[in-house]
C-alpha cells in the first residue's frame, strides 16, 4: 500500500486549522492535525514543500521508518514546526493502518486500559463571582474536573478569560494584542478564587488552574503552598521549562501537583522533569510532540516514574487531534486526564467525528481508524484568517511570558 499523495488543507471555521490528508494506492485515506496556533502557515509550507514530495511512493505501513526519516533525515531536528509536521503525518498513517486492520485505533495500540477518558473543561469569568457561576454550569453539564481562571483586578487581559465561554480562542488579531501582567496582584487574587469555588461548590470535583508560565520558580513554590488547602488537581505550567531544573525548587516547597508540557516538542524537553520526578503530569500532545509514535515513548518513560499524562486539548487543536489523543489516552496505563475544550458547531461540521462526552468522560468511539474525517467542500468555504496569540508586558513595559 503506497502513499499516492499528501494533501495539505488549511481552513478557518472559527479559527485556523491545518490538516494533512494522506491518500494511498489501496484507496484508504488518513488525516493528521498540523495546527500550530499563530504559526499555521509555517507548518503548512514545511509539509507542502519538504515533506509531501518525500513521501509519495513510500509504503504507508512503515510508520516507524517514516517517522525516523522525517526526524533524522531532516538534520535540523525537533522544534515546534518540524515536530508538528511529523505529528500530522504520523497521525494520518496510524489512521490508515487502523483502517487497513478494520479496527478502531485504540485496538491497534493494544486495546483499552479503561472504559472512558476523564476530561476537564474550562470555566472562566471576568471576576471571581462569574467564574464561580461558570464552575456551576460545567458541573451541571456533567464535568467531574474543571479548570478555573478569573480576571485579576488591575491586570488588563488576564490569561484564560476569553471572549466566549465554551469556545474560548485566545488568538484574536492579525498583530499580537498586548496585555499587562502583575505577579503580586495575581498571587493575592488566586487563593481567593479557589476559596470561593470550594465554598460554593464543595470538594466533590477536581479543580485545576493554569499559571501559563507567568511565575519564577520561587513564586510558583509560593503559589503552590497557598493553594494546598484547596486541593488542586494540578497547577499547570507554573514557570517556563527551558531550565528543567527550575522545577526542583517548586517541588521542594509544595505538595500541589505540577503539570507541564503543552509546548514541548520532544521527549528531551521533559526527560529530566520526568526522571527527577519534579512533575506529576506531562501535557505534551499528539500534534506538537511528534504524533502517536513519539508520544507513546514519552508516556512510556513517564510510566517508569509514576508520572501521568494530561494532554493539552484546547481549541487550537482540531477534532482530528482530539480523536487521535483519545485513542492514545484509552490505550496507555498511566493516563491521568485529558483537556477538552469544545469546538464551535462550524468546526464540528467541517470535522465530523464519532467521539462523544458522557458523565465527565470522553470515548473515541468504535469507528475504524481514529474516527475523525474532513468535509473538504465545507472546509473550502472558510479561508485562512491571519491571527496571532497575545503578548504580555509588565507594568513597566518589559516583555514577559504570555
Amino acid at each position: 500500500m503506497k502513499i499516492s499523495s499528501v494533501k495539505i488543507i488549511v481552513t478557518s471555521p472559527g479559527r485556523n486549522f491545518v490538516t494533512a490528508k494522506i491518500e494511498t494506492s489501496a484507496g484508504l485515506t488518513g488525516l493528521g492535525d498540523a495546527t500550530l496556533n499563530g504559526r499555521e502557515l509555517a507548518v503548512a509550507a514545511y509539509l507542502t514543500e519538504h515533506v509531501a514530495p518525500l513521501l509519495v511512493g513510500r509504503d504507508a505501513a512503515r510508520i516507524e521508518d517514516i517517522w525516523q526519516l522525517l526526524y533524522r533525515g531532516a538534520y535540523w531536528r525537533r522544534g515546534p514546526v518540524t515536530m508538528t509536521a511529523i505529528a500530522a503525518i504520523d497521525m494520518a498513517l496510524w489512521d490508515i493502518k487502523a483502517k487497513a486492520a478494520n479496527m478502531p485505533l485504540y485496538q491497534l495500540l493494544g486495546g483499552a486500559c479503561r472504559d472512558g477518558v476523564l476530561v476537564y473543561g474550562h470555566a472562566n469569568g471576568a471576576d471571581i463571582a462569574e467564574t464561580v457561576e461558570e464552575v456551576g454550569r460545567y458541573r451541571a453539564l456533567g464535568y467531574r474536573a474543571i479548570r478555573a481562571q478569573s480576571g485579576v483586578p488591575g491586570v488588563r487581559g488576564a490569561y484564560g478569560v476569553g471572549r466566549g465561554k465554551m469556545y474560548y480562542e485566545p488568538a484574536d488579531a492579525t498583530l499580537p494584542t498586548e496585555t499587562i501582567w502583575d505577579t503580586s496582584a495575581y498571587l493575592t487574587h488566586a487563593p481567593r478564587l479557589f476559596e470561593a469555588i470550594r465554598t460554593a461548590h464543595g470538594d466533590e470535583f477536581e479543580l485545576l488552574h493554569d499559571i501559563h508560565h507567568r511565575l519564577t520558580p520561587i513564586e510558583a513554590a509560593r503559589f503552590g503552598k497557598m493553594a494546598e488547602p484547596y486541593r488542586l488537581f494540578w497547577m499547570e505550567d507554573p514557570t517556563p521549562a527551558e531550565n528543567q531544573e527550575a522545577f526542583r525548587t517548586i517541588r521542594a516547597h509544595t505538595v500541589t501537583p505540577i503539570a507541564v508540557g503543552e509546548i514541548f516538542s520532544s521527549i528531551h524537553d521533559c526527560r529530566e522533569l520526568i526522571q527527577n520526578q519534579w512533575i506529576d503530569y506531562i501535557r505534551a500532545t499528539v500534534t506538537h510532540a511528534g504524533g502517536i509514535t513519539h508520544l507513546r515513548q514519552i508516556a512510556g518513560l513517564a510510566a517508569l516514574y509514576q508520572v501521568r499524562t494530561g494532554c493539552h486539548g484546547a481549541t487550537d487543536l482540531s477534532p482530528v487531534s482530539m480523536g487521535a489523543a483519545l485513542h492514545f489516552d484509552l490505550s496507555i496505563p498511566n493516563f491521568g486526564i485529558q483537556e477538552y475544550m469544545r469546538h464551535t458547531p462550524e468546526t464540528d461540521a467541517v470535522f465530523p467525528h464519532v467521539y462523544s462526552f458522557k458523565d465527565g468522560f470522553l470515548h473515541p468511539g468504535e469507528a475504524i481508524g481514529h474516527g475523525v474525517e474532513i468535509d473538504e467542500k465545507l472546509a473550502a468555504k472558510y479561508p485562512y484568517s491571519p491571527k496571532q496569540l497575545p503578548i504580555a508586558r509588565l507594568s513597566d513595559g518589559a516583555m514577559w511570558n504570555w
